[in-house]
């Protein structure tokens, strides 16, 4: 244990700051880090560790010191724990997040939101992993765990420093530095645990749409996969399936007999998932209600009676799943659900989400009565961020009940560090969950065909691979966007099913290695700095996938970044403009399968294919696992990992096993050797699995023609290939609003603004570089910053014409130019300038109405105070819904949107000559600040006008 030598304490009682204490535990260069004894003594146990006595126990096999050591500062109940490495650091990690790769700049709070249209610039999503991988400038890797279940801001606004900011008292974990990114996770793996070993057939694609309103129309979606010749494993049912939104329930028309549905499905090579929903209907004589009602499992209020919160099917009750008789009883309704022929369970808003609720979520008073061994009992502040983690959990034992000889699948929304864009999937593969995928096509709004069909070549290469789309979308099966997009995207998942026997290895090896299956292109070299924040591209295991992330840009006219050494470009004959590129590491040997319909066509003696990419010695290794694909015979040794070796020597390529694990018998099966030479060239043979394989190695020449050959058939291919058409969606409404919504960027020191030329241009984001922090975002349709003038605003005497001129954006019905400097200065008005006959020169009635939806990013905490023209104070929270103030009570040109846990306020500031109401709304984590001018006749030298700015300052 180290001493407490640097330790100090100010000259206040209230802070103490200074270096923490550590010991070393688990492994070789794994420390934790506390404040002192008595903060060390004083912890709550780790729901972070699969084994919280790991964090407990010292370990004395190790002399070394930690080379980083973090120092804190404790304040009015935080802790700030603050981690300084070497200039040219890169960060990576913090879990579920939205953004760039390299996470410096970036301020990420750990609080599980339903975050439905996040965007960049959002600090909160689903899961919370407070964790961050550091790669120093030298390429070696340290990651830090704050072992924390609250809220956690983790601020890397500051270049090559880590801070975590969170209540008091919490213990920090750091792992290495290592040599490389791969040991710190395999570190990291010894702590929360590795992936469970998924079945097979859950690495095949998934369909899932926000909801296939029938067993019918299943069934019809199921059908057109195969007849049109489109792989596919699983269709999901979403929420519509159920009695009235009531869990573990069936509709009655729709979904009468679920049992023949699933049976129809299993005939045709589908499995089927369903979701469940924390939310129970708060309905006596429903079955769930009334048995949790006995056993007592409600999450509680103060006053220790069952907390109620809207969900989807009204009034709900919510199980407490930190006790171990809740797990219980919750798994045993899932075993009895299961016995209607459910392949798996998706848990969907267990943040948890609840309605009708500015905070998204339960009230932090709210009561749950945990085990010791979690923390006890304790407010909703501190289970928060572990209910969806824990539901998961008692949903899995819940599969495991229903039938033991099988994996249990559950995909979970919401989860913590623990629970198992590119950017997004690798942050979660670098944080130690490697089966994730973003919905393929996007959830929110309707993908074009492009759009679609780039995504599906991409997503078809990440560990999990599922389409999804919302309620009110278009289709969004892969045929729904024409025939030039179906058949990229039945090439690319043929691509995949080619693939699966490489990617399920991959995850044998992340179960009992910890290693990811998808990283970053650094992963290829972590020296190189070049590298670190590179986009278009990631790893699938020595697999580099290369896309174009650029809509008018193809594959053919991409600029490749590649890593040092040898990388051999390969396909299957399937190349495509709209499909990314791969490259095969040198040194590798990759096993590929058969194109498939789905996993359960596969047959052990199929033909094996194995993918040579020789390294400059001329040397090439692989590995192949395989087993029955599901089940836990494997972990009895029922499995066989076959260890490929290839070296070239005289002339000759040997191709050979080295050696194997497992009692599982070799399949009798032809193997055929495709080393790669470059260009897509390669040299064949055929052969049986097991035996000693040889291939002559061709001259320079020879090499050269094959090569150059096979580059002029591929482009031949890339130029033949039938594009996606880029069509984007038509905007509805008048002509006038037919314009372009690709924004525009406004930027300045302080601020980054995004507008969308359309109806006189519309803000969608504004961002304050400063602070960090996203005060407003949405999407064109929705949220953001609008301006509206009436119903009267396209009656006659007044039409719309829009026009974009040096960034100012302006139409005649109403124009507004945007001054980005420090201060965010809007001047806005409603002027008529195409004047009708007969009109007068004037129009009807308008009035111009100022429309923010500003974005809290932290409800609870949050508040709207202002001095009123009459001199009188008022703070309006989030629970007082709407208010107006007119008269002498708007505010004396001036407003604020507080927040108090980062004690920052959004000031908004507007001449009150030209506002005749002000009016504050509160919703679903968001309130609406808006400035309403008097209403009267416009004409073109009397137009309405409010000219008003925003400015970040600190507030405490």
């Amino acid at each position: 244990m180290a001493n407490y030598e640097g330790q100090v304490t100010s000259g206040s009682s209230d802070v103490r700051k200074g270096n923490m204490i550590f010991e070393a535990i688990l492994d070789d260069g794994v420390f934790r880090f506390d404040c002192s004894v008595d903060n060390r003594e004083a912890a709550y146990p780790s729901i972070s560790f699969v084994n919280s006595k790991d964090r407990e126990t010292p370990i004395t096999s190790t002399h070394k010191d930690p080379l980083y050591n973090p120092t804190f500062e404790c304040l009015l109940e935080q802790q700030v724990v603050q981690l300084e490495l070497p200039i040219g650091t890169s960060l990576y990690g913090t879990g579920e997040v939205s953004g760039q790769l390299e996470r410096t700049g970036k301020r990420v709070f750990t609080w599980n939101t339903d975050a439905w249209g996040y965007d960049p610039g959002t600090s909160s999503l689903y899961e919370s992993h407070p964790w961050v991988l550091a790669v120093l400038p030298n390429g070696d890797t340290l990651g830090i765990l704050a072992d924390i279940t609250r809220r956690c801001e983790i601020d890397l606004t500051k270049e090559s420093t880590i801070r975590f900011i969170a209540p008091s008292s919490y213990p920090v974990i750091t792992f290495g530095p290592f040599a490389s990114p791969t040991e710190v996770l395999i570190s990291l793996s010894k702590a929360i645990g590795a992936v469970f070993m998924p079945a097979k057939w859950s690495l095949g694609y998934q369909q899932c749409r926000w909801s296939y309103l029938s067993a019918q129309r299943v069934q019809e979606v199921a059908k057109a996969f195969r007849e049109k010749d489109i792989p596919c494993d699983v269709i999901w049912m979403d929420i519509d399936y159920m009695d009235g939104f009531r869990c573990f329930t069936f509709d009655k028309e729709h979904f009468r007999d679920p049992r023949s549905l699933a049976e129809g499905l299993h005939s045709s090579g589908f499995k089927c998932i369903w979701m469940l929903d924390p939310g129970i209907k708060q309905e006596k004589g429903y079955f769930a209600y009334d048995s949790g009602s006995e056993n007592d499992v409600w999450v509680q209020k103060e006053d220790e009676t069952p907390f109620v919160g809207d969900v989807w099917p009204g009034p709900c009750v919510f199980p407490d799943y930190t006790q171990s008789k809740v797990r219980a009883w919750w798994a045993n309704l899932v075993k009895d659900f299961a016995s209607n022929g459910v392949d798996g369970i998706w848990n969907d808003m267990n943040e948890p989400a609840v309605f009708k609720s500015v905070t998204k979520t339960m009230p932090e008073s709210n009561i749950h009565r945990g085990d010791g061994e979690l923390g006890g009992c304790q407010n909703h502040s501190f289970y928060h961020n572990v209910y969806g983690l824990l539901m998961a959990r008692s949903t899995c034992e819940g599969m495991k009940l229903a039938n033991e000889n099988k994996r249990p699948f559950v995909l979970t929304r919401a989860g913590f560090i623990g629970s198992q864009s590119i950017s997004m999937v690798l942050q979660l593969g670098l944080s130690g969950q490697p089966l994730s995928s973003p919905d393929i096509g996007g959830f929110a709004g309707n993908a074009t065909p492009r759009l679609f069909g780039r995504w599906m070549g991409v997503g078809s290469l990440f560990p999990f691979c599922r389409g999804h789309s919302e309620y009110g979308s278009t289709d969004h099966e892969p045929w729904s966007f024409g025939e030039e997009c179906e058949e990229v995207c039945r090439l690319a998942l043929k691509r995949r099913y080619r693939l699966i026997p490489l990617i399920y290895t991959l995850f044998y090896f992340a179960h009992t290695r910890g290693t990811p299956v998808a990283t970053p292109t650094f992963f290829a070299d972590p020296k190189d700095p070049s590298l670190r924040k590179l986009e278009n591209s990631f790893l699938l295991g020595p697999i580099l996938v290369y896309a174009s992330t650029t809509c008018s840009q193809g594959l053919d006219k991409l600029k490749i970044t590649l890593p040092k050494g040898i990388w051999l470009g390969f396909d299957f004959g399937d190349a495509h403009p709209d499909l990314p590129g791969l490259y095969l590491k040198g040194g590798s040997i990759i096993p590929v399968g058969l194109p498939l319909q789905h996993v359960g066509e596969a047959n052990p003696s199929d033909d094996l294919i194995l993918l040579v990419a020789l390294d400059e010695s001329g040397k090439a290794e692989g590995f192949l696992f395989e087993d029955d694909g599901d089940g836990y015979e494997f972990t009895k040794g029922t499995y066989l990992l076959t260890h490929y070796v290839a070296e070239l020597q005289s002339s000759i390529v040997t191709v050979s096993v080295h050696k194997t694990e497992g009692s599982w018998k070799r399949p009798k099966r032809r193997l055929h050797i495709r080393v790669l030479l470059g260009g897509g060239a390669t040299l064949d043979t055929w052969g049986v699995d097991g035996e000693v394989l040889h291939i002559n190695w061709p001259s320079e020449e020879e090499a050269s023609k094959l090569v150059s050959t096979s580059e002029k058939q591929y482009n031949e291919r890339l130029e033949k290939a039938i594009q996606i058409p880029d069509l984007e969606d038509e905007i509805s409404g008048p002509k006038a609003m037919e314009l372009s919504r690709t924004p525009i960027e406004l930027k300045s020191s302080e601020w980054l603004l995004k507008v969308v030329p359309w109806i006189g241009g519309r803000i969608i984001s504004m961002r304050h570089f400063p602070s960090g922090t996203q005060w407003l975002h949405g999407r064109v349709e929705i949220s953001g910053y609008e301006e509206y003038s009436g119903t009267e605003h396209r009656s006659a005497g007044c039409s719309e014409e829009y026009s974009i001129i040096n960034r100012e954006l302006e139409h005649d019905g109403e124009e507004e130019s945007v001054n980005a400097t420090n201060i965010i200065q809007i001047n806005s008005s409603i002027i008529a300038r195409s004047i009708g006959p007969g009109s007068g020169g004037f129009s009807r009635l308008v009035c111009l109405r100022i429309h923010p939806t500003f974005h809290l990013l932290h409800p609870s905490e949050s508040l709207v105070s202002f001095t009123s023209i009459d001199g009188s104070t008022h703070e309006v929270f989030p629970d007082g819904g709407e208010q107006i103030f007119e008269g002498r009570l708007i505010p004396n040109g001036e407003w604020r949107l507080v927040d108090k846990y980062l004690g920052l306020a959004l000031v908004n500031r507007f001449n009150v000559t030209e506002v005749l109401k002000c009016i504050v709304h509160y919703d679903f984590g968001t309130v609406n600040l808006e400035l309403w001018s008097e209403s009267r006749p416009v004409s073109e030298q009397s137009p309405i006008r409010i000219s008003h700015q925003y400015e970040v300052i600190r507030s405490r």
